[in-house]
This record gives C-alpha cells, sequence and structure tokens, in this order.
C-alpha cells in the first residue's frame, strides 16, 4: 500500500453552548480533516483541531504543515514503513504535534484496514467498552452546580469540575456545591488547566482534603512549564495529581516521571503527536505504575474515535475523557465510536470504522 496523494478539508461544528475553561471559552469546533489515499484504493482519515493555548497550533498552521511540508516527505512511501513514516514526521518539522497527529491516526486509520482489523485490536484489543467522564465548565457558580445536577441526571457518574479562573475561595464553593447536589456517588474530578501557583493549588487541596468532598483527582493544577512545581504539589497532596499540560512527549513523561511529579499523566493525541507517541508515553508511565487517562481537546468524532481506539487497546489507561463530541449541536460524522450516556462502545469495522465525513467541498 503505496501514499500516492495527501489531501485537506475543514471542518467546523457548533457547540450547543460554549466551553469555557481557565485558559479560553469555545462556541465552535473547528478542526482540519487529513485524508491519506493508498494506490490500493484505501483512503485513511484524522483529524486536528487547532488549540492555540496549549499546542500552539491554528487551522492555517496545521494544513501548511500536512500540505507543504509533510506531503511532499511521506508520497511513495508504503503505509507498511510505520517506523520509517514516524522518523519523517519527527524530523521535517519541530513542534506542530496536532499536525503530526492527523496524519499519524490517518496511517493508523489504513494499516487497520490493510490488516481488516478494527484499530483497537491492532493496539492490544484490552476492551470494547470504555466510559467518559462530563466536563463541566466554568461558569457562575449557580449555572455550574444546574450543569452538573443535568449531567448526573442524564446518566454521567464522574464530572470533571473545570476551576482555576478565579479565587481558591469561588473554587471550593462551586465545587462543595456541585458535590451537595450530586451525592457523594458521583466521582468528581477537578482541572485547574494551570491556573493556580504552586501555593495556592496546596492550599486548595488541603482544604478540598480537610472538607471531605471526595475529590478523585486533580488535574494540572499550576503551569505547565514548572515541573519543579508538580512534584511539589504531588509530595504534599493526598489527592492524587494528575499531569496534562506538562506532558506533550515521551521525553517529557520520561522527566516528570523520574522525578515522581504527578500521579497520574493524561495523554491525548494532539500534545502526543499522535497515537505512536501515545504509546510512548503510555508505556513508561506503566513501567513506572503510573496509571493514564486517555482525553481530548474540542475535536469531532474522528480524532476522539482514534483515542478511543487507542485507550481501549491498553490496560494501563484506567480513564477516559471523551465529552467533546457529546458537547456539539450536529454530527457529521457516520460510523466510528457510538455514544450511549457515559458509555463508549467500539466500531468492528477494519481501521476507525468510520464510514464518511459530511463536508462540504
Amino acid at each position: 500500500m503505496k501514499i500516492i496523494d495527501v489531501k485537506t478539508k475543514r471542518l467546523s461544528i457548533p457547540l450547543k453552548k460554549p466551553f469555557k475553561t481557565a485558559l479560553r471559552t469555545v462556541s465552535e469546533a473547528e478542526s482540519i480533516v487529513v485524508y491519506i489515499y493508498c494506490d490500493d484504493g484505501t483512503v485513511g482519515i484524522g483529524e486536528a483541531p487547532p488549540t492555540h493555548v496549549i499546542t500552539g497550533d491554528s487551522l492555517e498552521s496545521i494544513n501548511y504543515a500536512v500540505m507543504q511540508v509533510i506531503r511532499p516527505s511521506i508520497i511513495g512511501l508504503e503505509i507498511e514503513q510505520k517506523e520509517q513514516i514516524e522518523s519523517i514526521l519527527e524530523k521535517v518539522i519541530l513542534n506542530n504535534s496536532s499536525a503530526k497527529a492527523a496524519v499519524d491516526i490517518a496511517i493508523y486509520d489504513c494499516l487497520g484496514k490493510k490488516v481488516h482489523l478494527p484499530l483497537y485490536q491492532l493496539l492490544g484489543g484490552y476492551t470494547t467498552r470504555l466510559e467518559t467522564d462530563y466536563t463541566v465548565s466554568v461558569s457562575h457558580t449557580e449555572e455550574m452546580i444546574e450543569d452538573a445536577r443535568s449531567l448526573v441526571e442524564m446518566g454521567f457518574d464522574t464530572l470533571k469540575i473545570k476551576v482555576g479562573n478565579s479565587t481558591i475561595g469561588e473554587d471550593i464553593e462551586r465545587v462543595s456545591g456541585i458535590r451537595r447536589a450530586v451525592g457523594n456517588h458521583v466521582k468528581l474530578r477537578l482541572d485547574a488547566n494551570q491556573g493556580w501557583s504552586v501555593k495556592e493549588a496546596v492550599t486548595a487541596i488541603h482544604r478540598l482534603e480537610d472538607m471531605d468532598l471526595g475529590i478523585e483527582l486533580v488535574e494540572q493544577p499550576i503551569p505547565a512549564w514548572d515541573i519543579e512545581g508538580m512534584k511539589r504539589v504531588t509530595e504534599n497532596a493526598e489527592i492524587p495529581i494528575m499531569a496534562d499540560e506538562s506532558v506533550f512527549s515521551p521525553r517529557d513523561a520520561a522527566h516528570l516521571l523520574a522525578i515522581h511529579g504527578c500521579d497520574m499523566i493524561n495523554i491525548k493525541l494532539m500534545k502526543a503527536g499522535g497515537i505512536s507517541g501515545a504509546e510512548k508515553i503510555n508505556a513508561l508511565a506503566e513501567v513506572y505504575g503510573v496509571e493514564c487517562m486517555v482525553g481530548c481537546m474540542i475535536e469531532s468524532k474522528i480524532s476522539v474515535t482514534a483515542a478511543c481506539h487507542f485507550a481501549a487497546g491498553k490496560k494501563n489507561v484506567t480513564r477516559c475523557d471523551f465529552d467533546a463530541p457529546l458537547m456539539f449541536a450536529s454530527d457529521p460524522v457516520i460510523g466510528g465510536v457510538r455514544f450511549q450516556q457515559n458509555q463508549i462502545f467500539l466500531p468492528k469495522d477494519p481501521g476507525l470504522g468510520i464510514k464518511k465525513v459530511l463536508i462540504d467541498d
């Protein structure tokens, strides 16, 4: 199976309501969809959303990286030369992890189709069904409480609460209000999106511990660059600390794991440069006895399906955060994973299992 062409299209999907974190507000999901064409008629599909405040990628930079840099470097290569393609993606352009992820996902889609296996089986085949949390985005306290209550009524038993864009007192008021509203049977995860300083994080976490709110974990409490700070927070917290933005590459993971700078890692394909990088990060974490979550940006069901396949293939992936497609006002993706409340079911078709994407040319 030789690569004969690479093309891109732009996808845009409105959200049901704006999604707010300590870093940004999003009202529309935009992405670059990548198609890889092979000489036997096989077509692989991938996707990359722009997440300026996390990966630094824009729609324009993703499209340029794919079409002007990566495309001429991989045309003519055999899909089976996966290691060579991976090496080219790493060397031909620095960073640009989202663009690399979209191409990497499309390559894996082709490989799955070649061997007639669903991708999760090719990646380890650990399970066929996943459970996702649902994120309560930042807003006024009463709105966040009402959102949380509604999600639990819809069948979600694990909520990720966004904090870090306000004072510690307001954050704790929101979390405690949500806990009272949903009861003790619902798991609560907090995500500060780098919104606290080290001192604020330690103070906030100690107060949460003293209040016995049953917080499962706190994700990326401080700025991504502060690796030593992550270590200090982890050492001073009983609640497990999860790294997200601090870990893009396997090298980042190795550094953080070596100093015990976190208790868990959130792997995202757009940070890791695709499934290839995600596999390395997960393998490193497993060696250190550190469990992983697999999450997503505001992405369509294309790349979320790829992330689900990866998560389902790995025993060390024990948590999932795949709620983005549930936030959309419509779904242009035919095939792929199927959502039923908090349950995610993997497709049985080869590769990603995506049949078609409804995009206007």
